[in-house]
C-alpha cells in the first residue's frame, strides 16, 4: 500500500534523508513547511535513521517519527516515516525521566542515610533497607528483603516489631529495644497513607542511641533547612498569596496585583504604563514571582532609556566574538539569552531607538535572536515584560514608535495608578520604608503624626519612588527618634502649614489672625492705605479701621 493513501501522516526518504514523497496528511501536519526534494535531517532538528521511534522538531514544533526501513527491492533503501504530534509523548518522557531521576535521589538519600532505614507493605513483608541496617545491627542488608517482620521475630531477629504496633495504631510509633547486636535503638515507625486513608508502606526509622547526641545538632540543622524548603514551596504553589515585597492596601492595586496573577499564567507580553516611580518594576518581579517560569529562567532587567543605542543593542542581542572593536574574544551573550525561560523586563520602552524597534519586533514575532557579527539565529523562549511612562499611541501617531511593534506590546495593557490616586497605600508604604532603613542603617526610628498627616495630603510627583527617597533622608539627616512635620527639607513645607488640633482657635478668633496677617504683610509692599485698599478690595476707611484694631502703621504715611 502506497503511503499516500495511509491515513497517517506519511512520507519517505532515501538513505541520505532526501524526502521521495510525502501524503497529504504529511502536508497539512508540517503546515506546508516540508516538501519532497527537502533533506529531513535539514528540516527537522534530531531526526534520525537508527532509530524506528524518536522525537524531532520542526522549528518550535515537537514531531514522533516511527520508521521502518524497507530493504527488499524495488524500494532497496527507502525509509517509511509515519509522524504524528509529539509534544504529549515529549512531556510523558520528560516526565518519566524527572521521576526516574526522583527515583534515584530518592534511592540516594535512603542509602546515605546514617540512620537505618527499613521500609516494609501493609502485611509487614520488607521492601527495601540501607547499609545503615549493617552497622547498627550486624546482619547483611540483603537478609532482610522480602522477608515478614513476623518471621524476623520468630528467628530472634527482632524482639519487638514496631511495624505490626504502627498497623495497629495507624499512627507514628516509638520503640525503644535492644537489638540482636545488644545495642540500644529506638525504632520510629511512620505509616504511609493512599488515597482511600489506608496504610499503603510502613517506613521505620532505627537510630543508635549511642550516637544520638552527636547527631542531635545535625538534625537541628536538617529541621530547620526543611522549613525553609517548605516555605519557599509554599509560596510558589500558592501564587495568589501575597507577595511579601509588594505592600498593597488600595482596592485599585489589590484589583490590579489579582489580575496580574492571573496574566502571570498566561504567557503573553503584558505592558505596564504608569508614571515615573509608581512601581512598575515592583508589579513586574511580582509577575515573574508567581509564574511558572519562576523555577525554569530568570528575571533580567534592562532600562533602555538608560544606554546609548549600540550599546543597548549588544546587550540585549549578544555579540559573537570580533564583531566590533573591543570586542571580547569569546564573544557574549545577550539579555534575551540570558532571560531564556525566564522574564525579561524592558523599562522605558518609548525611550528605544526606531532601528532597534525592528530587531526586537522579530524576537516578538519569531521567538529568535541573532547576535550582532553572527550569522545563525538562536531560538529564545523568552516573556517580554514592557514598562513606559509616555504615551506610546501619541508617538506612533508621531511616527517616533513603529505601530507593528505598539500592537504587538500592547496585548495586555495594565496601569499602575500614581500614589495621589491611591492615597490608602501611603501609611503603609511609609510604615514599610521606616522598617527597612531601620534595619539597613540599624535605627529606631518612627514618624509621628504631623508627619503622616503631611504625607497623605502631599500630591506626590515622583510617587512611591520620591517618598521612600525623603523617608530615607530624613532617616539619615535627622537626630530625633521620632519624625516630625518640622524635620521635612524646606522644599517641602513651603506652602504648607501643619495646624494641630490642639492650636485651633474659635472662628473669630482665626478670622481676626488671618486678617492681622494679611494687613501686616501689606503694610510692607503698599505705602499708603488706598493702595491696600484697592488691592484687597475694600473700603480705605476699613482698612484705617483694622490697621488701628491691630496696632499696624504704614511709616511713609501719617493716618
Amino acid at each position: 500500500m502506497s503511503i499516500l493513501h495511509f491515513p497517517f501522516a506519511s512520507f519517505t526518504t532515501d538513505h541520505e534523508t532526501t524526502i521521495q514523497s510525502l501524503n497529504d496528511a504529511a502536508f497539512e501536519l508540517f503546515q506546508g513547511k516540508v516538501a519532497a526534494g527537502d533533506k529531513a535531517d535539514s528540516v527537522f532538528s534530531d531526526f534520525r535513521t537508527d532509530q524506528e521511534t524518536f522525537l524531532g522538531k520542526l522549528q518550535d514544533r515537537c514531531f514522533l517519527f516511527f520508521m521502518r526501513n524497507t530493504n527488499d527491492p524495488p524500494s532497496h533503501g527507502i525509509f517509511n516515516y509515519i509522524a504524528v504530534q509529539g509534544e504529549e509523548y515529549a512531556g510523558m518522557k520528560e516526565k518519566i525521566k524527572e521521576l526516574n531521576k526522583s527515583n534515584r535521589e530518592l534511592d540516594a538519600i535512603i542509602e546515605s542515610s546514617y540512620d537505618g532505614i527499613y521500609i516494609t507493605d501493609h502485611e509487614g513483608n520488607t521492601l527495601k533497607t540501607n547499609s545503615a541496617i549493617e552497622r547498627i545491627s550486624g546482619i547483611p542488608k540483603h537478609y532482610y528483603i522480602g522477608k515478614n517482620v513476623h518471621d524476623l521475630m520468630k528467628r530472634g531477629i527482632l524482639k519487638e516489631s514496631v511495624t505490626t504496633k504502627v498497623l495497629k495504631a495507624k499512627k507514628t510509633v516509638n520503640v525503644v529495644q535492644k537489638n540482636f547486636n545488644q545495642k540500644k535503638t529506638v525504632m520510629t515507625g511512620s505509616p504511609i497513607f493512599n488515597e482511600n486513608g489506608e496504610i499503603e508502606k510502613i517506613v521505620t526509622n532505627i537510630r543508635d542511641l549511642s550516637e544520638l547526641n552527636e547527631l542531635h545538632e545535625q538534625l537541628n540543622e536538617v529541621q530547620q533547612l526543611n522549613k525553609k524548603y517548605e516555605q519557599q514551596l509554599e509560596r510558589l504553589k500558592a501564587y495568589t498569596k501575597e507577595d511579601p515585597e509588594v505592600v498593597i492596601k488600595s482596592e485599585k492595586m489589590l484589583d490590579l496585583f489579582n489580575t496580574a496573577e492571573r496574566l502571570a499564567q498566561v504567557d503573553t507580553t503584558v505592558l505596564i504604563l504608569g508614571e515615573t516611580g509608581v512601581g512598575k518594576d515592583v508589579l513586574a518581579r511580582h509577575l515573574y514571582r508567581v509564574s511558572n517560569r519562576y523555577d525554569s529562567g530568570n528575571f533580567i532587567k534592562i532600562n533602555c532609556g538608560a544606554l546609548p543605542k549600540d550599546l543597548l543593542e549588544s546587550e540585549l542581542f549578544g555579540y559573537e566574538a570580533g564583531a566590533f572593536s573591543g570586542a571580547s574574544r569569546s564573544g557574549k551573550p545577550g539579555l534575551f539569552e540570558m532571560a531564556d525561560r525566564g522574564f525579561l523586563f524592558m523599562d522605558e520602552v518609548g525611550e528605544m531607538p526606531e532601528p532597534l524597534q525592528v530587531k526586537f519586533l522579530r524576537v516578538l514575532q519569531e521567538k529568535e535572536i541573532q547576535r550582532i557579527g553572527g550569522t545563525k539565529t538562536k531560538k529564545v523562549d523568552v516573556r517580554v515584560i514592557a514598562a513606559t511612562n509616555k504615551d506610546l499611541k501619541k508617538m506612533v501617531k508621531e511616527g517616533t514608535f513603529r505601530e507593528d511593534l505598539y500592537y504587538r506590546l500592547h496585548v495586555v495593557p495594565v496601569f499602575v495608578p500614581p500614589l495621589r490616586e491611591r492615597k490608602e497605600d501611603i501609611l503603609p508604604l511609609v510604615q514599610s520604608l521606616v522598617n527597612k532603613y531601620n534595619k539597613k542603617y540599624e535605627m529606631n526610628k518612627t514618624a509621628d503624626r504631623t508627619l503622616t498627616e503631611f504625607f497623605l495630603r502631599y500630591h506626590w510627583p515622583g510617587n512611591v519612588r520620591e517618598l521612600s527617597n525623603l523617608v530615607e533622608r530624613m532617616m539619615i539627616t535627622c537626630p530625633a527618634k521620632s519624625l516630625s512635620f518640622g524635620d521635612l527639607p524646606d522644599e517641602y513645607k513651603e506652602g504648607y502649614e501643619y495646624v494641630p488640633e490642639s492650636t485651633l482657635l474659635p472662628l473669630k478668633k482665626s478670622v481676626e489672625e488671618a486678617e492681622k496677617k494679611v494687613l501686616s504683610t501689606a503694610v510692607k509692599k503698599w505705602s499708603t492705605t488706598y493702595e491696600i485698599a484697592e488691592h484687597l478690595e475694600t473700603s480705605q476707611a476699613t482698612v484705617v479701621r483694622k490697621l488701628k484694631k491691630y496696632g499696624l502703621s504704614i511709616d511713609t504715611e501719617t493716618l
